[in-house]
């Protein structure tokens, strides 16, 4: 004979059991929209990263982009065109093939941060708003936070193949405060 106890909690014991584990929530269609976010986030910065590098897509290249940096008070105008077109690229490659998710995100809500201090908060809506960088930083620190979905690199690398919320929540704060550096170095 059992006590009333016991077997009042082997029913609660079975019905934790039978709950789903939080990352098996993840539905295709969840992994599927995920994948989108990154691909038309990451190929956007990546794209916008070779403008500054290569001079592609219209973009000034090294030395016009310096000379930019330079006008909008930034030391070493080329040094930091190297830097943005770097962490662009590379942070928005890494977002689009889902490789070290939280800092492609970070690298990019850094990035879009200075973006939208030089850009300046004098309106919202285009052409002179600055909706577009803050749309951009918004879905970069999500994907930084929510993990990449299946569909991803990362799902390869066992650090973060469980994507935990503080390895995201670190990386958009260190995103944001060497942001807050580069903008403090800024004339």
């Amino acid at each position: 004979m059992t006590s009333p106890s016991v077997t009042a909690t082997k029913p609660q014991a079975a019905a934790q059991a039978a709950r789903p584990a939080p990352s098996a929530l993840s539905t295709p269609g969840h992994d599927a929209g995920l994948l989108l976010l990154r691909l038309v986030l990451g190929l956007t910065m990546a794209a916008h990263g070779s403008q500054k590098l290569f001079g592609w897509f219209g973009g000034g290249g090294i030395s016009g982009t310096g000379q930019f940096f330079t006008a909008s008070g930034y030391p070493a105008g080329d040094a930091m065109a190297v830097l943005a077109g770097l962490t662009e690229t590379l942070g928005g490659l890494g977002l689009a093939l889902g490789l070290l998710t939280p800092l492609a995100g970070a690298a990019v809500v850094g990035t879009l941060i200075n973006a939208i201090a030089v850009h300046g908060a004098g309106a919202f809506f285009a052409p002179k708003g600055i909706e577009y960088e803050l749309l951009l930083t918004a879905g970069a620190a999500a994907l930084a936070l929510t993990g990449p979905g299946r569909y991803a690199a990362d799902r390869f690398l066992p650090v973060l193949r469980s994507h935990r919320l503080a390895h995201g929540a670190l990386a958009v704060a260190l995103g944001v405060v060497l942001a807050a550096v580069l903008l403090f170095v800024r004339n």
